[in-house]
């Protein structure tokens, strides 16, 4: 595991940052606790990992190490970074656009298809399109991060 080049780094921002905004700052800084959280690649992955964590796990060899945190998503063969459903989790609370769906409109998304206004609870009105959103359950359930 070994902390992501600048290159690595400003590409995953950017894609946080679409579904983030200033908000991706949070993901960053020390907590409470003063602990602190960073981001790791082992092959194409990237994780989100406590430092602590991430130190302790030097001592493991590369071709012994599965996985460490939380995928976040993992980096394409052209160097275009893809978030994984793991990653919902980490940016659900910080996310900048929602859209809040009722429960008979869950199922219909879930299985493929598209969202029909009669099924919307609520949605954030200044979002812009082809912006990054959150797409939550009527009991505040992240389901998806859409593009």
């Amino acid at each position: 595991m070994r902390a992501l080049t600048e290159e690595e780094t400003k590409t995953l921002f950017q894609k946080l940052a679409n579904y983030t905004g200033r908000s991706l700052n949070q993901l960053i800084q020390p907590t409470e606790d003063n602990e602190r959280y960073v981001f790791r690649i082992q092959g194409s992955r990237v994780y989100y990992v406590k430092q602590s964590i991430a130190n302790l796990a030097t001592s493991v060899a590369r071709d012994n190490l599965l996985s460490l945190g939380v995928c976040v998503g993992k980096f394409t063969k052209t160097m275009k970074f893809r978030l994984h459903i793991t990653a919902l989790d980490l940016i659900a609370p910080y996310a900048r656009y929602k859209v809040t769906i009722k429960q008979n409109g869950e199922m219909p998304f879930l299985y493929g298809g598209n969202v029909v206004k009669a099924h919307v609870l609520r949605w954030s009105e200044d979002c812009p399109e082809h912006s990054g959103c959150v797409v939550f359950s009527q009991d505040d359930t992240p389901l998806v991060c859409h593009l």
